[in-house]
């Protein structure tokens, strides 16, 4: 009888493994955060992945029970995620990290960050710098970044080698840079850079003008007209600092958003990195135009440039994300974590009531908000079959995380980046138990440091 037992358990299990699907991997965790419609949470939960597709996400029995994969990460400790969405870096300057810090953006821009980069940017500073930042944002859970810099088709390929989604902007200003010493030649190079990408899986190129200020009105409407002929985004500084605001009202009688909207530039995807002296005639300018805003807090507080008024634009439901901003001085890391933790807190205390941005609302910024900031919430931002399998897992095994109650809360106020485990970007594992596989992180490092020694004697 007991022969007879074992036979019918083993055909059973058999008929069961024959049924299930084939996945390529299955991330488990304690936690599941979902930022699905009905933002799940789901425990004991797991997500199935097949060809950088998310195909099933539920209780992880039932996903056991459907699906069979060659690869697997359990971790039964951990908050499974959505990967974060880093809405604005200069990823590059992270070789530059903390060469001009305690000034405010005029002076730091203009004196520091200009001049050094004049001395020291060439494309082999751009390709190391891209490394150390994309290594430093994967560790910390972030799987999709947009960013603003030079030789940008430099940042691209890098970014693409080491399995991190991008949404990437060539650089275009008004003066001589270190790539195109004129706009025209950098708009020229910026349609060959989108030619060279459109269509990649990971990498979304992009048309960024500096600032209004950094550029011409002619300037600027060419770079609408080219972002618009590829529909690809336009990201641009927008109202970071009063000067800014100021300036723009004595040269143009009007604020720097308005500025754009007569000048026809914001009729097409559109990222506005800061915002923070945007007014309601601003907002609703931004609403109109389905343009994305980006909140730096890190940024903003460094420099002193103000506070963004967070909780009017997601009262008016408009598309706002989270953004580390650069870190050669106006923030100095790339951690999300840091930059949702200060959001809600800056949101609390500017308002004077502490139920301003609950955490639920801060980590929705951070994946599914900066999703659509960047008009990618089709694709990425929320754990939902159909969309691509960019997810992190964080450990809750630190002093710090326990006792975990509210994942949210603990996400928000209490994790930090050193604690993301694990990382999926496109269906491929890039970080695993706290190690990149995409890249080499002692040779990043190495580089980095011999960058690191030609800018210090650059700066005597």
């Amino acid at each position: 009888m007991r022969l007879i037992s074992i036979s019918l358990f083993l055909c059973a299990a058999l008929g069961a493994a024959l049924d299930a699907a084939t996945a390529d991997l299955i991330v488990s965790a304690g936690k599941v955060v979902t930022m699905d419609g009905q933002r799940r949470v789901i425990e004991n939960g797991a997500v199935a992945v097949v060809k950088g597709r998310i195909v099933a996400v539920g209780p992880k029995a039932e996903i056991d029970r459907a699906y069979t994969a060659a690869r697997r990460i359990d971790r039964p400790t951990a908050i499974l995620t959505p990967g974060l969405v880093n809405a604005h870096a200069h990823a590059p300057m992270a070789l530059l990290r903390g060469i001009a810090d305690d000034r405010d953006l005029d002076d730091w821009l203009r004196n520091f960050i200009f001049p050094a980069e004049a001395k020291n940017v060439n494309e082999e500073f751009v390709r190391v710098g891209t490394r150390l930042a994309v290594l430093e944002m994967m560790q910390g859970g972030i799987t999709t970044y947009a960013d603003m810099y030079y030789y940008e088709h430099a940042i691209a390929d890098e970014t693409r080698k080491a399995g991190m989604r991008g949404v990437l902007g060539q650089t275009i200003i008004g003066f001589p840079a270190p790539d195109y010493k004129t706009p025209k030649e950098a708009l020229a190079a910026t349609e060959r850079y989108i030619l060279a990408f459109k269509n990649d899986a990971l990498i979304t190129p992009s048309v960024a003008p500096h600032a209004i200020y950094t550029n011409s009105a002619e300037t600027l409407t060419a770079a609408r007209e080219l972002a618009n002929k590829y529909g690809v985004p336009y990201l641009i500084h927008v109202s970071e600092t009063k000067k800014e605001q100021v300036d723009a009202a004595a040269a143009h009688k009007m604020s720097p958003t308005q500025y754009l909207e007569s000048l026809g530039a914001l009729t097409g995807r559109t990222v506005m990195a800061h915002m923070v002296w945007a007014d309601a005639a601003d907002l609703a300018v931004s609403k109109k135009r389905e343009a994305g805003l980006v909140h730096c807090p890190s940024s903003n507080t460094k420099l002193a440039s103000g506070v963004a008024p967070v909780p009017a634009m997601l009262k008016e439901g408009l598309r706002v994300g989270l953004g580390t901003d650069g870190p050669a001085g106006s923030n100095n890391d790339e951690s999300l974590f840091e930059e949702m933790d200060l959001a809600a807190k800056l949101a609390k205390v500017t308002t004077m009531d502490p139920k301003t941005l609950p955490a639920q609302a801060v980590f929705e910024m951070a994946t599914l908000g900066g999703a659509r900031a960047l008009t990618m919430e089709k694709e990425i931002g929320s754990l939902e079959p159909g969309k691509r399998a960019d997810l992190i897992a964080v450990s809750t095994q630190s002093a710090h995380a326990q006792p975990a109650h509210d994942p949210y809360s603990m996400l928000v106020f209490a994790l930090k980046s050193s604690d993301v485990t694990d990382v999926v970007i496109e269906g491929r594992i890039t970080v695993e138990n706290r190690r990149a596989l995409t890249l080499n992180e002692a040779e990043v490092l190495r580089q980095a440091a011999a960058i690191r020694a030609k800018v210090d004697a650059s700066l005597k």
